[in-house]
C-alpha cells in the first residue's frame, strides 16, 4: 500500500501535526520573548485557532521557547536567534484551524526569508474497524494525502448512510444507578440532542437485574442502549442513527450528565 492510499481508506485522524523550519528570520524577533508571543497569538486568530493558555520563555544568553494551548491541541516553538532559525510545531484535532494561513502569518511575523514544511504527519489513526492503528503512516507535504479529520467528512466521503457508536463512561459520580427515573431522563436528553423532532415521544424500555441495569430507548431515526455497571460505576452506550450524530460531542455530554471522569469510543461508519 503506498502512502496516498492511507488517505483513501475510509481512515480517520484523531489529530493531524506539522512542523515548520523558519529560515533567515530577525533575529531581534527571535530574541523578543514579548514579540514571539504576539506573533503566535496572532497565527492562532487568523487560522481559526482558540487560545486557552499561551505561555513563552525567554533563555540567557538569549533564546525562546513557548507554546499555545489551543482548543484544537497546540501550536509550539523553539528560537535560535543566533542562527536566525526557529522550529515550529502545528498539532491540531479538528479540521477547523487552517495550517496555510498559520505558516503564512509566522513567516511574517517573523520576518522569515525561507521556510519549509519539514513533515505533515496523521497521529492517531482510526481505522474502519474503529480500532487504533499502531503505526502511522508519513504524509510528506501532499495533502492530496491526508487522512480526515472529522466524522462528519468521512460520513459524507463515504455515501453512508448511518452511523454508530460505543461509548463507554467510568467513575461515574452520579451513583443513583437503581433510578429508572434518572436513566429515562439521561436518555431524553441524549435523545433530544440526537433528534430535535423526538419530543420524549420514543420508546422507552428499562430492565433492572441485580447489580447491573439496562435501558433502550427510541427516537426519531434512531435508539439509544445502555448497560449500567454499578460495581464499576460505569456505564456503556450504544447509539445508532440512520442519518449522522458527531459521536465527540455525544461523548461529552454523557460525561457531563453522570459526571464521569473518562471515556473510551468507537465508531461505526455503516453503508
Amino acid at each position: 500500500m503506498s502512502r496516498c492510499d492511507a488517505g483513501s481508506s475510509g481512515a480517520v485522524a484523531l489529530g493531524r501535526q506539522m512542523t515548520v523550519e523558519f529560515y533567515d528570520c530577525s533575529a531581534e524577533i527571535l530574541a523578543d520573548v514579548r514579540r514571539m508571543e504576539e506573533v503566535f497569538l496572532e497565527a492562532a486568530k487568523v487560522s481559526g485557532a482558540h487560545v486557552v493558555n499561551s505561555n513563552f520563555h525567554s533563555f540567557a544568553p538569549q533564546g525562546v521557547s513557548g507554546v499555545l494551548v489551543i482548543s484544537e491541541s497546540h501550536f509550539a516553538v523553539h528560537a535560535w536567534p543566533e542562527h536566525d532559525y526557529a522550529a515550529v510545531d502545528l498539532f491540531t484535532c479538528g479540521a477547523g484551524v487552517d495550517f496555510d494561513s498559520a505558516v503564512n502569518s509566522l513567516a511574517s511575523g517573523m520576518r522569515s526569508g525561507r521556510w519549509i514544511i519539514s513533515s505533515l504527519v496523521n497521529r492517531g489513526i482510526l481505522h474502519e474497524s474503529g480500532q487504533l492503528e499502531r503505526l502511522v503512516p508519513v504524509v510528506e507535504n501532499d495533502r492530496s494525502c491526508g487522512l480526515q479529520l472529522s466524522w462528519q467528512d468521512r460520513f459524507n466521503n463515504s455515501g453512508a448512510r448511518a452511523i454508530s457508536g460505543c461509548i463507554d463512561l467510568y467513575d461515574c459520580a452520579d451513583t443513583d444507578f437503581d433510578s429508572e427515573d434518572k436513566w429515562r431522563n439521561f436518555a431524553d436528553i441524549l435523545a433530544g440532542k440526537l433528534s430535535e423532532s423526538d419530543g420524549g415521544k420514543g420508546q422507552w424500555i428499562y430492565f433492572p437485574h441485580g447489580e447491573n441495569n439496562e435501558f433502550y430507548r427510541t427516537f426519531t431515526a434512531g435508539r439509544i442502549t445502555g448497560f449500567v455497571s454499578r460495581n464499576r460505576n460505569a456505564v456503556y452506550l450504544n447509539i445508532f442513527t440512520d442519518g449522522f450524530f458527531d459521536p465527540r460531542p455525544m461523548a461529552e455530554l454523557a460525561m457531563e450528565l453522570l459526571d464521569g471522569t473518562y471515556y473510551r469510543m468507537q465508531v461505526q461508519i455503516r453503508q
